[in-house]
């Protein structure tokens, strides 16, 4: 059972100072633990009356929940839009007009009104939206996540903090041993660091900010990462303990290459999709680190270093290309010995029937083994960025029409001297081959990194007649996507 709401998010307030200003206390600042909600509830957009930036509300805080829900229920939202109408912000290459909604990132779901549509759905200053998101019951178990998808808008506001996690329960159907593991949810968000002064020369020594910038970037950092809204906090775990952490990146644009100290990830899923979902004989693959692109999620068993071994979680340089950003490696916490606690965060049990989705072999090969049904090619200029040639408006037709019903093989290529991570709406897809040479371990994935001047070829599974509607795929580097890097699809 969940504690308490009102508990949980009393505990949350406590611990974390905002997520739009993250906590810039010493070192010993503990891991925040984020309120959770299991039923409907109200979320607020709201202006920060000395920042200006925008922000959600939960409970008249400014802590976004975690959203938990198990296959076969609805995610019932009423969303009200109480930023201001006179926004200090600039968004793409105009003020922000502070529209706003919400994309259910990674689930199953329609695309259609009330449910995830980021293209009819959209409420002004003033407005409200009503969500009922039904989540079907052979959602994979995993983690997921909400924010916001104004298009011109949606790297500003995600950029401010508007996100939050959704835990689909079950995965512990495929590892009951989760069950007795401390559950700890961690939402990587951007801090941004000022141009020079006293506030970047501390951020960048709390986070033991590796300079100059690596790769072939040329730019100087513009932001540090923070996890559930604070700055390099401390993660408990005891020597030899077993705890199952549950990392989203909500950045809009930073990459996160995790690594343990001394240790590795035990992976149970990536992207929300548990390996055993597609294959029951696959439980968990070791990695030595995972790379995180913009909206990608890791679900691993970490083990607690051996006792007097100082470790971190930290990210490691990551070179996204000469015209890329910077992506140094930083520290996002110390991981430090247990000091003991009453009530342990274990998760949510759920003891039902696992749910198996073998696609067959046959299926898979068959799409791989043809030419492309569709080829997205990344280009971009001094005037935008592009998918084939078109940038994207709003009362621009679909790009294409895909038969439901059927796998297909996509091919994305990137004409571009920086990495882009393509992301589709409603469906995962295989990752089988990268630069035109196969990979010897396969993904299934909903958010993957077209290399430099590279190419990735996809299975695309558009099997389930539940994503029917007009849906998106674009960039998740949201400041690409709103400057023209996304197209329409229709499903039907």
């Amino acid at each position: 059972m969940l504690r308490p709401i009102e508990r949980v998010a009393a505990l949350a307030v406590a611990v974390i100072a905002s997520t739009s200003a993250p906590s810039l206390t010493a070192q010993t600042a503990m891991l925040p633990e984020l309120p959770q909600v299991s039923g409907p509830f109200t979320l607020e957009a709201v202006t920060d009356p000395v920042s200006g930036k925008s922000q959600f509300r939960y409970h008249g805080h400014d802590v976004p929940p975690v959203v938990r829900v198990r296959p076969g229920e609805n995610i019932h939202i009423e969303y009200i839009n109480r930023l201001s109408r006179d926004s200090k912000e600039k968004c793409v290459m105009m003020p922000c007009t502070n529209g706003t909604n919400l994309h259910f990132h990674g689930l199953h779901v329609s695309p259609q009104k009330p449910q995830d549509d980021v293209l009819t759905m959209s409420a002004a200053p003033g407005g409200t939206l009503r969500y009922t998101v039904e989540v079907p019951r052979n959602q994979p178990s995993g983690l997921y996540w909400y924010h916001t998808h104004q298009h011109m808008e949606s790297y500003r506001q995600d950029l401010d903090g508007m996100s939050g996690a959704i835990v689909v329960e079950g995965i512990d159907r495929y590892l009951p041993e989760l069950r007795s593991m401390e559950e700890r949810i961690m939402v990587l968000r951007d801090v941004e660091l000022d141009e020079s002064g006293a506030q970047r020369t501390m951020m960048m020594d709390k986070v033991a900010m590796q300079t100059p910038a690596c790769g072939h970037s040329s730019e100087q950092p513009k932001r540090v990462l923070s996890i559930n809204g604070a700055v390099r906090p401390q993660i408990e775990i005891a020597p030899g303990e077993r705890q199952f952490w549950r990392i989203v990146n909500a950045s809009p644009d930073l990459y996160a290459d995790l690594e343990v100290d001394s240790g590795s990830f035990q992976v149970v899923a990536l992207d929300g999709m548990p390996f055993s979902f597609h294959d029951p004989a696959t439980r968990s693959r070791t990695l030595s680190h995972v790379l995180l692109a913009p909206a990608g999620r890791l679900e691993a068993i970490v083990i607690g270093p051996s006792a007097g071994h100082q470790a971190t979680l930290h990210t490691r340089c990551f070179d996204t290309g000469s015209d890329g950003d910077p992506n140094p490696a930083m520290v996002l916490a110390d991981i430090v010995p247990r000091r003991g606690r009453a009530e342990p965060r274990t998760m949510v049990q759920d003891s039902g029937t696992p749910v198996y989705e073998s696609v067959p072999a046959a299926a898979t090969h068959s799409a791989e083994n043809v030419a492309p049904q569709f080829t997205a090619t990344f280009t971009e200029d001094k005037a935008g960025f592009y998918i084939n040639g078109e940038k994207f408006d709003m009362d621009a037709p679909p790009m294409l029409t895909v038969d439901i019903g059927s796998y297909q093989h996509w091919r994305v290529v990137n004409r571009t001297n920086e990495v882009h991570p393509f992301h589709i709406h409603q469906v995962h897809f295989l990752v089988y081959a990268v630069n035109g040479q196969p990979l010897q371990q396969t993904e299934w994935l909903d958010t993957v990194n077209v290399p430099v001047e590279g190419s990735v070829d996809l299975v695309m599974d558009f099997t389930d007649p539940i994503i029917r509607g007009t849906s998106l795929f674009h960039c998740h580097l949201l400041n690409h996507e709103d400057k023209g890097m996304m197209a329409k699809i229709v499903f039907r």
